[in-house]
């Protein structure tokens, strides 16, 4: 197998367990990112207005001196693609879907749920939401919304889960089935305003050190964690792991306002500078709810944006260890320009430099393309998998290209990772066997109490094999062997998700987990 396909099983696995198949809440969390404000709307009526706008746009706003007229020729997407990888239009569906994630909410009736067989399985439902106060649990089946039926029709993920939600106040009809039953229940669930956290899990790891995870940063992402430590507090916490990794931005200023709550007053966070952006220095105010205490950040090659910026200040300064592998290096500072029809111009106006006066952003000259291979690259050079980094490219950081380098290198463990368990993940046979199968054989209390101990039975294997076989995979026994406790440990970590949400998820993984054991060896 290739290393960079395998490299690509890895990211999709990495992604699809983390944020479950694109199951939270109809959305999909926001990569690379990094608003600062918006500006009023521009009032273009058709695409050659719009491109004359934006074309004016760039004129007075991006980051580089750029001859914008010579783009005019050009569709609107090659022509950001010409100015850098970050700038980007939006039509209206993307803009919208963008804004509700990074406030941290939505008006919808607060489900989880996975396309199981052609059916929506709700796989989490918040607690006092809508969908809690009407009665749907986990397990349920949505057999209609409305007086629409989808179930097993194969419809578009889009039109299946894009008609529960609305406009707050408004009233959706869902059919739903509940597990082990025959009898289809009708419920009207009314559309809210549904608060999402940032924070996937918040918990000690022993009594002294505390976990936090940061998925995005969202525009309530500091209250969050200001909550989230004085919870830990409360229960001893004296050090912190924070782990960013896989985590591509978001709101510039939820960035500085945790950093704000970890390093002392007046300290600078990050500062920004662009052609038409003067300088502008981003400093502490002190007060902050862990400015004392031994801090360890994760990060990996999917860090981005805001992540850096927080790990550059910590490490510029020296607050805390860094351990991980080197960022993405996305340190181009993107404003948002709306139009009248709701879609959005994102736009490059300046770049990100950590108090020491590094670049975050890595270099994009051999355009487009090359860049979002980057790090397809830093895999088949081993720089994500070699036993040890040279020590001077760990401290001399000058020699990196973009992104934060860890003080502390923890490679990518691909062991297991095969054409056979590739298959698996590509058909997502086991997400399927986890949601169809397994999750009706434990509950949540069981696998709660035995979390260090509990592990897949004989039992349990058969039947997943059983279910691959069905599923018209060919099991390689050859493979099979050599991928067998990657696949248990994945269909634990699932099994925990499904019953136990994003918190349970988190404490079965890091178990096990290289970054999270580091930290807590370089915490002692």
């Amino acid at each position: 197998m290739k290393k960079n396909t395998r490299y690509n099983v890895l990211i999709a696995l990495t992604y699809s367990v983390t944020l479950i198949g694109g199951m939270f809440f109809g959305y999909k969390f926001l990569k690379d990112q990094g608003f600062q404000l918006q500006r009023p709307v521009h009032l273009a009526s058709n695409h050659t207005e719009k491109v004359d706008e934006i074309i004016h746009i760039i004129n007075k706003n991006y980051v580089d001196d750029i001859n914008a007229d010579s783009l005019n020729h050009l569709p609107i997407d090659s022509l950001l693609h010409k100015l850098d990888p970050h700038s980007m239009y939006l039509p209206p569906a993307k803009a919208n879907e963008m804004a509700e994630t990074l406030e941290g909410n939505f008006e919808g009736i607060g489900i989880e749920y996975y396309i199981l067989n052609d059916t929506l399985l709700v796989t989490n439902v918040v607690k006092d939401g809508p969908a809690f106060m009407a009665g749907i649990r986990l397990g349920d089946k949505i057999l209609k919304i409305d007086t629409v039926t989808v179930s097993g029709r194969a419809l578009p993920r889009e039109q299946m889960v894009g008609r529960i939600r609305g406009r707050k106040g408004t009233a959706v009809k869902l059919t739903i089935l509940h597990p082990k039953d025959r009898q289809q229940v009708i419920f009207f669930v009314n559309r809210s305003r549904v608060n999402v956290s940032s924070i996937d899990a918040a918990y000690l790891l022993n009594p002294e050190t505390a976990y936090i995870r940061i998925s995005k940063f969202g525009a309530n992402t500091d209250k969050d964690f200001i909550e989230a430590i004085r919870t830990l507090k409360a229960k001893g916490m004296k050090k912190l792991i924070l782990d960013l990794r896989d985590n591509g931005g978001g709101y510039l200023s939820a960035a500085t306002g945790l950093a704000n709550q970890i390093l002392e007053e007046n300290k600078l966070i990050v500062y920004t500078e662009g052609k038409h952006e003067p300088r502008t220095d981003y400093t502490t105010s002190g007060g902050g709810e862990f400015e004392q205490g031994k801090l360890a950040v994760l990060i990996n090659e999917n860090s981005a944006s805001a992540s850096e910026i927080l790990a550059g200040a910590v490490q510029d300064w020296g607050r805390g260890v860094i351990i991980g592998r080197r960022s993405f290096g996305k340190g181009l500072v993107q404003e948002q320009f709306p139009f009248g029809d709701g879609s959005a111009l994102n736009l490059t106006i300046a770049r990100y430099y950590t108090p020491s006066g590094k670049s975050i952003q890595k270099s994009y000259k051999n355009g487009y393309t090359a860049y979002k291979n980057e790090i397809d690259d830093r895999f088949n050079d081993g720089e994500l998998t070699a036993d040890n980094l040279a020590k001077d490219s760990l401290k001399n950081r000058t020699l990196v290209r973009g992104g934060i380098q860890p003080d502390i290198y923890v490679k990518l463990d691909t062991a297991g990772y095969n054409r056979f368990y590739n298959q698996l993940v590509t058909k997502k046979i086991l997400f399927d066997f986890v949601y169809d199968i397994l999750g009706n054989r434990y509950n949540a209390a069981n696998l709660d109490q035995s979390l260090s101990t509990f592990a897949i039975t004989e039992n349990d294997y058969r039947d997943l094999l059983r279910y691959i076989q069905e599923r018209g995979v060919v099991i390689d026994q050859k493979q099979l062997i050599a991928a067998k406790s990657l696949i248990l440990n994945d269909v634990k970590l699932l099994l925990y998700k499904y019953h136990l949400g994003d918190a349970g998820y988190y404490r079965a993984l890091n178990l096990s987990d290289p970054m999270v054991k580091q930290a807590i060896s370089s915490l002692q």
